[in-house]
């Protein structure tokens, strides 16, 4: 039995096709700036407007379901938006809003080219994001799955400089060859269990296939959707793609492709395995293994990351692995701690990218050796750079500090001091790669005589937007914990899901 009520309803449709015909209109008008501008804009409010009205029934444990075809008996292209599916879409969308305003804003102090395709590309990308988070089935979020792997691809040559294509290369490679092995996974769990449909406390428990099998399984799974999540070692495309525009960067780290990584590792965790086959086959101990590793040797590659963007992305692989760790936890606190996390990076990360972006474009600077006394030319989009640090090294009250408490929680709730470990640490870490860049704006002296200003106003406001929200949901985080708290619900009380879960058999 699925522990949410499923009802028929075209809002899951809608939310996934509206901004892919707003990449119509948008090629449609590519001479029109102006009228480009406002088909990004109008398909971005539009599509946060449809997932919001989800929400209520997602509070409810209630799931919109919408079936697009059927390939064969018992297989079908299928759209549901369960709670999980809500939360993942929320944060996508909202911050496509935000993103979108940046966007508009990057491209003409920029003098940015191609950007009608562009932001054609962007709208697809947030179209495949949505279908992914609203999958019912593990055939339909292949299907996404790629689709967003092949949308993404114009974004990062987007320069079409040697080094952009060089990056745009390696992440098809890596992208690709990700793809081909969730298709096996997929295909062998259909063989095994029937069933491709995701449901709570996993399709493969109770499906009587061997342990090597559900193994094999797992780590085909686990590459497939380990390589946009970042998890070391399949994390090499993600900096070598900061070389393309900082709001791609933003779209690749807050909103959309790493998140659909993480999110495919929860959906694998609760949906497609479920706690049972996680604890008892040992495959939740390879999973924290993994990501405690990731968090702590990105963390301490970032150390050594002159490069602002760079040094940003490998945060942004630990972070990831933060997500991972806590959904290996297979505790409350720990899948709450995870999900929490998924919105709270998300706002925290993009506000840094967008600080970054506003610095090139006012300063033409781009490494953290050169940022003596940026933060007083340019003291909101520093504040705010400064406020989104602070979240990230689990300071109060920036909601970094929220999902943090709870990942902590989860460790002791699985008796797994280890882990609890490995995030301390890593708050000292985040400290010791952060704080530096704060230093060196506000307490250096500039060695630039010719002093900056702050980046235009269309870019400072969504920077100062995005901060005060990652303030806002520190400070008030219940909606989103309520919602967290119903996913967290249905995954440890689906089949054999219980609720005394560790890590390991």
């Amino acid at each position: 039995m699925i522990p949410y009520e499923t009802y028929p309803s075209a809002v899951p449709l809608l939310a996934v096709l509206v901004s892919l015909a707003a990449a119509g209109l948008i090629v449609a008008s590519g001479r029109r700036p102006a009228l480009r501008e406002t088909w990004t804009l109008a398909a971005a409010v539009l599509k946060f407007a449809l997932v919001l009205g989800l929400l209520p029934g997602a509070l409810a444990g209630r799931a919109a379901e919408v079936t697009l075809f059927e390939i064969s008996p018992g297989v079908a292209l299928a759209l549901r938006a369960d709670p999980l599916g809500v939360f993942f879409a929320l944060v996508a969308s909202g911050l496509w809003v935000v993103t979108s305003v940046y966007s508009i804003g990057y491209v003409r102090a920029g003098g940015e080219a191609n950007q009608t395709r562009y932001f054609a590309s962007f709208a697809v990308c947030l179209s495949a994001t949505i279908g992914v988070a609203f999958s019912a089935n593990l055939l339909t979020f292949l299907v996404f799955y790629e689709i967003l792997s092949l949308a993404t691809y114009p974004l990062v040559i987007h320069k079409e400089t040697p080094e952009a294509l060089a990056a745009g290369r390696k992440y098809l490679a890596y992208a690709l060859t990700a793809g081909g092995l969730l298709l096996v996974a997929t295909a062998w769990t259909w063989q095994v269990a029937g069933t491709l449909e995701f449901r709570p406390g996993g399709i493969l428990a109770g499906a009587g296939a061997g342990a090597g099998t559900i193994r094999a399984i797992f780590v085909l799974a686990l590459a497939g959707v380990g390589v946009k999540a970042g998890i070391m070692p399949l994390h090499g495309w993600l900096p070598s793609a900061m070389v393309a525009p900082t709001p791609v960067s933003a779209l690749l780290h807050a909103v959309a492709v790493v998140k659909s990584g993480v999110f495919g590792v929860l959906r694998l965790v609760g949906f497609v395995f479920g706690p049972e086959l996680m604890r008892g086959l040992g495959l939740a101990t390879v999973l924290a293994v993994f990501a405690g590793a990731t968090v702590v040797l990105a963390s301490v590659l970032a150390l050594r990351q002159d490069e602002l963007k760079k040094r940003l992305a490998y945060s942004t692989v630990g972070h990831l692995s933060y997500i991972v760790l806590g959904a290996a936890l297979l505790t409350p606190s720990g899948l709450s701690g995870a999900l929490l996390h998924l919105l709270n990076h998300a706002t925290m990360k993009i506000t840094l990218f967008f600080c970054a972006g506003a610095i090139y474009v006012s300063l033409h600077k781009k490494n953290v050796s050169e940022l003596d006394g940026v933060g007083r030319d340019m003291p909101w989009t520093m504040g705010a750079f400064t406020v989104a640090a602070l979240g990230l090294a689990g300071v109060p009250p920036v909601n970094g500090f929220a999902s943090k408490y709870l990942l902590c929680v989860g460790t002791l709730e699985a008796g797994q001091i280890a882990a609890l470990v490995v995030l301390l640490l890593s708050g000292l870490l985040n400290a010791a790669y952060f704080f530096p860049i704060v230093h060196r704006a506000f307490f250096r002296p500039s060695r630039d005589p010719h002093r900056g200003r702050e980046a235009p106003a269309s870019m400072v406001i969504p920077i100062a937007v995005v901060a005060v929200l990652s303030v806002a949901l520190g400070l008030f985080p219940n909606q989103f914990f309520d919602l967290a708290t119903a996913v967290t619900a249905s995954v440890l009380a689906g089949p054999g899901g219980g609720v005394t879960a560790g890590i390991g058999p």
